[in-house]
């Protein structure tokens, strides 16, 4: 008997952990799953003692003032993996937390797999030792990572990207209008989002033709959106973000995973990102990066446009959008993703990870 402690940080990791747990219960009929994650972990059979709503901190000052809440996550984890007789802990993602908990998993005989790793690539590369000593099993979900890891003489693993897995099952005509969709990814955290959709609504007046809609973030209520929309009505869609990209005509994308997601289901979109301004310049000393979007990172050039912090405004947008509705710019940018889907690996991503980790324990 394998007993799984998982810790997930938000909505993305909820997903692909989701599917993980699925992969492992089949190979391992009296396995046991617990820990930190989401719904979707759940509803796979997971035993859940943390949602990751009550986590997802972000931004430097943001972590500072909610240390102590952070501090009792810890606490929490720490005594949980202990108390239950842990084998195998697996972190998804949310290096900020789950470096630390490899650390003390560690040092405490628990064999740790760290699955989607920190992109210690674009900044804290001193955190690539620490993997290296702390961890058992890395596996990257960018292609270029491994490479990367073997630099620093660090062997991981590359199976895929596990959206390939995700967005293969996503059915079409789930969401209609009778207008051609514009989808507005604000982000999936509440600062994200405050600083994103005013700005994404002001084109509302400008593009009539179309329908505006909200991919709702899962861990948000939509009485919060709705005090950004005010008396401007638009649709909200809330748990359904690939079944409303894959009807999209274009979509205006808060950076992140669901740049992604956009290109994967062949969907134009222009990426955007605005933070505060002590948090921009912070990031702008550390992060060591040509692009922000995983599309033109990946494709190590610019085949998406990104509007960052000043340049993310609405006659910016509005123009970037009016080229994304024209013919040619979308053949252009669909070349590039076809592209992009070749070095994200074949489908059955979670089940080769699974299998990974099973042997691992062999």
């Amino acid at each position: 008997m394998t007993n799984y402690y998982f810790i997930v940080g938000e909505a993305s990791g909820d997903l692909h952990a989701s599917n993980l747990i699925r992969e492992l219960s089949s190979m391992q009929e009296n396995a046991t799953f617990r820990g930190f994650g989401g719904d979707k972990m759940t509803a796979a059979g997971f035993e859940l003692t943390k949602h990751y709503k009550e986590m997802a901190f972000m931004g430097f000052w943001e972590v500072l003032a909610n240390l102590p809440p952070i501090l009792k996550n810890f606490k929490q984890a720490k005594e949980d993996i202990i108390k239950h007789k842990i084998d195998i802990l697996v972190l998804v993602d949310y290096p900020g937390f789950n470096m630390r908990m490899a650390s003390f998993a560690k040092k405490n005989g628990v064999k740790v797999v760290y699955y989607i790793t920190p992109q210690v690539w674009a900044w804290k590369k001193s955190r690539v030792k620490s993997l290296k000593k702390h961890t058992d099993l890395l596996i990257p979900i960018l292609p270029f990572e491994k490479e990367f890891f073997e630099k620093y003489n660090v062997k991981s693993s590359f199976y895929g990207h596990p959206l390939i897995d995700s967005l293969n099952k996503v059915e079409s005509h789930q969401i209609t209008t009778e207008k051609p969709i514009i989808s507005l990814l604000p982000g999936s955290r509440k600062q994200e989002i405050k600083h994103s959709l005013p700005i994404m609504m002001q084109l509302l007046e400008d593009f009539k033709n179309y329908q505006f809609i909200i991919a709702g973030a899962p861990s948000i209520e939509h009485s919060f959106y709705r005090q950004i929309t005010g008396n401007t009505y638009i649709p909200i869609v809330s748990n359904k973000t690939h079944a409303l990209l894959k009807e999209s005509k274009a979509a205006i994308v808060t950076s992140g995973t669901a740049t992604l997601e956009a290109a994967i289901l062949d969907v134009p979109q222009v990426v955007c990102y605005k933070t505060s301004f002590i948090s921009y310049c912070l990031g702008r000393l550390l992060v060591k990066v040509n692009y922000i979007s995983l599309v033109n990172i990946i494709c190590e050039q610019e085949v998406v446009k990104e509007l960052i912090q000043a340049e993310f405004n609405k006659e910016r947008l509005k123009g970037e959008l009016k080229q994304l509705l024209q013919n040619n710019r979308r053949k252009i940018i669909s070349t590039h993703y076809k592209n992009l889907l070749k070095l994200l690996g074949q489908q059955g991503v979670s089940k080769r990870v699974a299998q990974a980790i099973v042997k691992m324990n062999h």
